[in-house]
């Protein structure tokens, strides 16, 4: 009898223990579902007008330079311009004196100061621009014809662009062109002339763009024209964060959600592509489809999702 008792308190140990064990193991596998619920945000399908651009680098020249040079043999007594400054047509430049004025001049006026004899010639700027070089001072002596200043011609200034000759049918001349310079400052150009050659190594045209800035732009100045490849409006399309790839970039697809906590993949083939939007040719998504936008990377086929920002 007493040995019976001792086995019917043994069995009710057990089966005690065993309660608890379960009890605590559906606990922690209630836990374990709880934990696997990825926070997520979601976004929707839009409607947009997308651009596809190809930026390419673009530097400031100037194409033609005006030589001031003497017009005859003599000595510079006076210099008015300096170098980089910006001059206007018909500017006073250089003053000569001739050899024979600086030799003759005070005896003539010695014998007839009414006469007034100095033989100094003004040379002047024969067009507007920037006083690139200077070559001679006040005192040098100067022969007739020869190089005083190097004067670049403002009406030649514009931006030379490389432009890779399997674009060539995006531009044309006069075609408009945005010009972005460093500083942020965007300035709208023209395409004014296509040069005839194409550089036989990297195979560019080069492309005079101009522009009217309303300050002066330096020489060598490296800017970024966008040109536009193709243009597509009312896009279906989604937020470029929401699109996933493998790692060939071959296959595409998105997380949509199927009801409040479940997300289910589904392949999508893209078209135009942005910087922050990505053109979804097919499937064809319903307006109001919630498609994952954060936390969607590295989720299996079906997973469970936790909203934490946006629609529920």
């Amino acid at each position: 009898m007493m040995q019976t008792k001792q086995l019917l308190l043994l069995a009710a140990s057990f089966l005690l223990c065993f309660g608890c064990k379960h009890k605590e193991e559906t606990t922690a596998t209630e836990e374990t579902v709880a934990e696997v619920q990825t926070p997520v945000t979601v976004t929707e399908i839009e409607k947009a007008t997308l651009a596809e651009y190809v930026e390419l680098s673009a530097t400031s020249a100037f194409l033609q330079n005006n030589f001031i040079k003497a017009s005859a043999n003599g000595y510079i007594k006076s210099v008015t311009i300096h170098l980089g400054q910006r001059v206007g047509a018909g500017q006073h430049a250089f003053t000569l004196q001739t050899k024979e004025a600086a030799a003759l001049g005070n005896t003539i006026n010695r014998l007839d100061p009414s006469f007034h004899f100095s033989g100094l010639i003004s040379i002047r700027t024969t067009a507007s621009g920037f006083i690139q070089e200077l070559n001679h001072q006040v005192g040098d002596y100067v022969q007739d014809g020869e190089q005083l200043a190097v004067l670049t011609d403002a009406k030649s200034f514009g931006f030379i662009l490389n432009l890779p000759y399997e674009l060539r049918g995006y531009v044309g001349t006069g075609t408009s062109l945005e010009v972005e310079l460093p500083d942020g400052r965007k300035l709208p150009g023209r395409v004014s002339r296509m040069m005839p050659t194409v550089d036989s190594v990297s195979q560019t045209q080069n492309v005079l763009i101009s522009v009217s800035p309303s300050t002066p732009i330096p020489q060598n100045l490296i800017a970024k024209v966008r040109i536009l490849k193709a243009q597509r409006t009312n896009a279906v399309s989604l937020p470029k964060e929401a699109v996933l790839a493998d790692e060939a970039q071959e296959h595409f697809w998105v997380m949509k959600l199927i009801d409040s906590v479940t997300a289910v993949k589904v392949p999508i083939i893209k078209g135009m592509e942005t910087p922050e939007r990505v053109e979804i040719i097919r499937p064809e998504f319903r307006a109001g489809d919630r498609i994952l936008l954060t936390g969607n990377y590295g989720l299996p086929d079906t997973a469970k999702v936790k909203i934490t920002k946006g629609d529920e």
